[in-house]
């Protein structure tokens, strides 16, 4: 029985024959003068097998030849409105002209003897029913874009050769290999839900003796070695797809599988030749090929369309602070380790504070939690990745248009399953600004050296200049500065798509535009207390009377301070123009075994690099 808000394969196809209008005009036999018959005996509700075929009802006059064409023309023109309905094959267009020419054969059960091809694409079919019996002459079933979780082999035509589940939700091969059609020699099963090891078992050659092609792309298998020990059994397997699996993310995935089944001829719709299976020769029997997990490799260029700060005047030093700005880019990646030999810096797993990265020697930053880093960091808040996905970080460096990041890293990825989660979803780049403040310390003399200061000018007042005497000049003492925990800003956010790495493309390289970069909110000047506060001064020892002084002079010193750092804030613009777009120059690549001579014996960690 088909599920609440779901149909059967025989529902669907009864919709179907309506929209085609098979014993309507211009279809149908016509009486004499030109008008249209009646219509026939409509298809019964249910479809059974049981039901005997009845013949064709007899006319009440000889069809003209001359109208017989015409309708032919009707149901053929691209502007008729009896035109063949959006989403008809070939196949109904033929069996709208056997209307025309044969009526008596479209009627009853003689309808399904005419079908050797049945599309029921977006259908919303829910359950493979009896129905399907009754096509006994059906050669390829194709049932793709549906919601089929589980597929009743029963109800198959033992005549299928072909039978297509591309987009489904099916999940378990138990009942398709319940009895499975005995001629098939394509199955395809893409895009679907099966996972385990379990449903190896189902893929062999008990249940597809004549199997020649097998679809199992964009599912959720990880266990190459085990999945090929299985498909090794089908004697006459040449096509298969497997990529959009887990599986085949490994380095050596593609010499595996093409050592592990000599008989191919082709492999996720490539050419396997001679020359590549004697290049694989020999990788089959080293399963460490298919430990470790997957490599990927990471490359940031120029970003370009950073904002520029001009640097206000300073009229109070002590006031106005120092200010350090560093830019640099982040992106996500899943369950990922940095390698010791990747060309970038080392990553720490675990900082203690998830947006505070860790610098080290090589000026490199340190990788947080998504999770834990984005909650304390709403400006980089971002859509939730599946799985496990840290953030990494490029070295920060200087203003510059464009800055030329040079960065490249490789990572190891364990976690098959959810790295394909992660290319499914996309990475997030930010561009982020980092600005540091230091304040000048300003440190007040105390009361002995106040007095001790008095005494000496006194003395030599009471001495008097030498003439010619040279005065020593004590040497200036550099200003030093204290610096405030790190600022940092967002300036652009974007998404880049991934999902070509799951296909065929083994690179995937962009121009990620992450928009108009934010502006700066314009700092407020520091407050009488926070001046005092960085003294070391207890403001409420201060008399009234300069408490006084200072609150009135704190109105006047904030505006022009608010007009310094709108000004200071200000993006650098074109002439003539608004600020242009962020960009960053992006590209991702799946590390994949050489495809030289030389691959029999691989160096240990030997990949392709970028």
């Amino acid at each position: 029985m088909a599920g609440p808000g779901g149909r059967s394969a025989s529902a669907a196809f009864r919709e179907h024959l309506r929209r085609l209008g098979l014993q309507d005009f211009p279809c149908g036999a016509v009486a004499a003068g030109g008008a249209p018959t009646p219509a026939g005996p409509s298809l019964p509700a249910r479809l059974s097998p049981q039901e005997p075929c009845p013949e064709a009802r007899a006319r009440p006059g000889p069809e003209d030849e001359e109208s017989r064409e015409g309708r032919l023309e009707l149901l053929g023109g691209q502007r008729s409105p009896w035109a063949l309905p959006a989403g008809c094959g070939p196949e109904d267009q033929r069996l709208r002209q056997l209307a025309v020419r044969a009526p008596g054969l479209v009627r009853g059960s003689r309808l399904f003897l005419f079908f050797r091809v049945l599309r029921l694409v977006d259908k919303g079919v829910d359950e493979v029913d009896e129905g399907l019996l009754r096509f006994q002459h059906l050669e390829e079933l194709v049932l793709s874009a549906n919601r089929l979780s589980a597929v009743a082999s029963a109800n198959l035509p033992a005549t299928l050769k072909v039978l297509e589940l591309c987009g489904n939700a099916v999940g378990d091969l138990r009942d398709l290999c319940a009895r499975p059609p005995p001629r098939l020699q394509h199955l395809g099963l893409g895009y679907n839900r099966l996972r385990g090891a379990s449903q190896h078992g189902y893929l062999t050659a008990a249940f597809w003796p004549n199997l020649v092609s097998l679809d199992l792309g964009f599912n959720a298998l990880a266990d190459l070695l085990g999945l090929l020990s299985e498909l090794a059994t089908l004697p006459k397997l040449r096509v298969l797809v497997l990529r959009g699996n887990p599986l085949a993310l490994l380095p050596a995935y593609r010499g595996l599988v093409v050592d592990g089944l000599p008989g191919l001829a082709a492999l996720d719709d490539a050419h396997v030749g001679p020359g590549e299976k004697h290049r694989c020769r020999g990788l089959a029997g080293r399963p460490e090929l298919a430990a470790g997990g997957a490599r990927v490799a990471v490359g940031v260029g120029e970003v370009r369309g950073l904002p520029r700060a001009a640097t206000p005047a300073q009229p109070e030093a002590a006031a106005v602070p120092v200010v350090t700005r560093s830019y640099y880019v982040t992106y996500e990646l899943a369950a990922a380790e940095a390698s010791e030999d990747g060309g970038g810096p080392e990553v720490t797993k675990t900082p203690p504070c998830p947006m505070e990265a860790l610098r080290d020697p090589d000026g490199g930053k340190a990788a947080w939690d998504t999770a834990e880093g984005r909650a304390r960091e709403p400006a980089a808040a971002t859509e939730p990745q599946a799985g496990a996905v840290k953030v990494f970080a490029t070295p920060g460096k200087p203003w510059a248009d464009p800055l030329d990041c040079g960065y490249r890293r490789e990572h190891a990825a364990p976690d098959l399953v959810g790295l394909k989660a992660f290319l499914e979803a996309g990475t997030v780049l930010s561009v982020v600004e980092e600005k540091v403040l230091s304040w000048p310390l300003v440190t007040e003399p105390d009361e002995a050296t106040i007095k001790k200061g008095k005494a000496q000018g006194l003395q030599h007042g009471a001495k008097g200049t030498v003439p010619g005497d040279k005065q020593k000049k004590k040497k200036e003492k550099p200003c030093e500065l204290r610096s405030d925990p790190p600022i940092r800003r967002t300036l652009g956010t974007g998404r880049v798509s991934l999902e070509a790495l799951l296909a065929t493309e083994a690179l995937v390289a962009t121009v990620c535009d992450l928009g108009i970069p934010t502006t700066e909110e314009p700092p407020q000047p520091p407050s009488p207390e926070e001046k005092d506060r960085r003294k070391g001064k207890d403001r409420s020892k201060k008399p009234k009377e300069e408490r006084e002084s200072e609150a009135s002079q704190k109105t006047t010193a904030s505006a022009k301070g608010r007009g310094r750092a709108r000004e200071a804030a200000e993006p650098q613009r074109g002439p003539g123009g608004p600020p242009g777009p962020l960009t960053v120059q992006f590209q991702m690549q799946l590390l994949r075994w050489p495809a030289a001579a030389g691959a029999q014996q691989p160096a240990s960690g030997s990949v392709a690099r970028v």
